[in-house]
């Protein structure tokens, strides 16, 4: 099946490739990837998407899937307010200028365990690197799918992984990070209902999340905005932390943790996700100068966190 999509005010390639998810593949002017176990494949025509996919659930599924359209426009989050969002922004040179940068760049809807998962393995990594063991985990663990004749994986669910051991985990590259995510999985497949901890307060998701192995309050803030639409939450990883020293705390004494996450929750308000994520998108990819480059571009998010 392949429909058109009315997708004003977004930029695909800014969104898939901007360090918040990690699987999918750009190729054939578009991308291929998986929205939870549904392959498809998206190009971006003008303010028009071209969306290849499955026009019904596959044999034997026991729900009407929702349909097609329905999944893309939620995934990526089509109906977020997107101009009234970034005119609630501070009006600060270093936010105009990331702002106008990454015009079109929305925060999408991943599915929970996918990110969670995703975000436990980028602990200390390079956005190449978390995409290699996401690649790894999808294409040993996870199902095959076809679309457009190209091959698609979808993340294996945290059942599956409680089933494999930390060998088999490491042997996708995951380092000491394959402990912390099968007892998570582990956790996850039998007592943590994350679709259930939707409807908590922010401080209590982070508390538990916080209580997931392998999970910090980065991580956690991650996981929150990309997965629980919590659009307040700002994940400080070195590249944010630098922008904000440079940015709001120049020739001042260097700010604690604590005072950053006071800072970021007073200043940016309620779409400080989005303006976390503005920045660090230009940090990452529009600025001469890099955190820990010397002066040079490195576009790669180090510290795994999701910038």
């Amino acid at each position: 099946m392949t429909l058109k999509l009315s997708a004003p005010q977004f930029d695909l390639a800014k969104t898939l490739n901007c360090g918040q998810v990690f699987h999918w593949i750009e190729a054939n002017n578009g991308f291929y990837g998986a929205i939870g176990d549904l392959p498809v494949f998206v190009r971006q025509r003008g303010e028009i998407l071209m969306v290849e996919g499955e026009a019904h659930p596959r044999a034997g599924s026991r729900e009407l899937a929702p349909p097609l359209e329905r999944i893309v426009s939620d995934y990526f989050a089509l109906d977020h307010p997107l101009a009234e969002i970034c005119r609630s922004f501070p009006n600060d040179e270093a936010m105009s200028i990331a702002a106008d940068y990454c015009q079109g760049l929305r925060i999408i809807r991943q599915p929970k365990w996918e990110c969670l998962a995703t975000f436990i393995c980028s602990s200390m990594k390079q956005v190449a690197h978390i995409r290699q063991m996401s690649h790894a985990l999808r294409t040993r663990f996870g199902e095959r799918r076809e679309i457009s004749g190209e091959d698609v994986s979808t993340f294996p669910t945290a059942a599956r992984l409680s089933e494999l051991s930390e060998r088999q985990l490491r042997d996708c590259a995951l380092g000491y990070r394959a402990k912390n995510l099968l007892a998570t999985a582990k956790m996850v497949a039998s007592e943590a209902a994350l679709d259930d901890w939707q409807e908590l307060s922010d401080e209590n998701l982070m508390t538990k999340l916080c209580a997931l192995p392998g999970v910090g309050p980065k991580v956690a803030n991650c996981v929150m905005l990309f997965a629980y639409e919590r659009l307040r939450a700002f994940p400080i990883d070195v590249w944010i932390e630098r922008v904000l020293r440079e940015q709001y705390f120049r020739g001042k004494r260097k700010p604690t943790a604590a005072k950053l996450r006071a800072f970021t929750a007073a200043y940016f308000g309620n779409h400080g996700g989005y303006a976390q994520q503005y920045l660090f998108h230009h940090a990452r990819t529009g600025s001469p100068k890099q955190p820990g480059s010397g002066g040079s571009p490195n576009r790669h998010r180090k510290n795994g966190d999701c910038g």
